[in-house]
């Protein structure tokens, strides 16, 4: 198939699945996410699960999953994390991908459906977690913790930051990073009991209770 050809049958199935959205619609739901302060051009309201059984119907693509993350729609970019492949977002454009995110909903989805499959995963996770960005750092405890759930056991520097980040974050201001820190460290103590009391001396002497 030319190229033009196939681009113009990727556009076919993000206009389909556009479509589907209007079909969708959750007026309710959109407008309460509104008045929440959702972020997004467009927000159909559409509930999670219909859209992961709609994914269901299409298969994975790397160019349809870019086409639609490009659009400034909640479901759109949604369904842009369900339909990439894990082996395709590669580091350049996980980076990208979440310089352009601007909330909290979209970090988790992007997190959950598709971050933490990629290769990079650990690197970003460690990355994320100290930066100054609080997204950025609410991805990288999320990031993490799903490694962790993963059984992915970090190597003793990585365990030494992860802690001292986790540390300096559940003592930070921001609670959407203070919960998501506390939670990748009970993760972490459920790699096992040798875990556990790392992470519970560890908490102890910045006088954080653990359990």
């Amino acid at each position: 198939m030319a190229h033009s050809e196939h681009q113009d049958v990727i556009r076919e199935k993000a206009n389909a699945i556009r479509c589907e959205f209007r079909l969708l619609m959750n007026g309710v739901a959109s407008q309460s996410m509104r008045q929440k302060g959702s972020s997004y051009h467009i927000n159909w309201g559409i509930q999670l699960p219909q859209l992961k059984e709609l994914a269901t119907q299409y298969e994975k693509n790397g160019q349809l999953a870019i086409m639609l993350w490009k659009d400034d729609v909640r479901e759109s970019k949604i369904m842009a994390t369900l339909l990439m492949p894990h082996d395709e977002m590669l580091p350049d454009m996980m980076e990208q991908w979440m310089q352009q995110i601007s909330n909290m909903e979209m970090v988790e989805m992007s997190v959950v459906n598709l971050f933490q499959y990629a290769d990079s995963a650990p690197f970003f996770a460690y990355k994320w977690m100290a930066s100054g960005n609080e997204l950025e750092q609410y991805a990288g405890f999320l990031l993490i913790g799903r490694l962790f759930m993963q059984h992915r056991e970090p190597n003793d520097r990585g365990i030494q930051e992860f802690l001292d980040q986790a540390a300096a974050a559940i003592l930070s201001d921001y609670l959407p990073v203070r919960k998501a820190a506390s939670t990748a460290v009970m993760k972490f103590a459920d790699l096992g009991e040798e875990y556990a009391d790392i992470a519970q001396k560890a908490m102890s002497s910045m006088g954080i209770p653990l359990f």
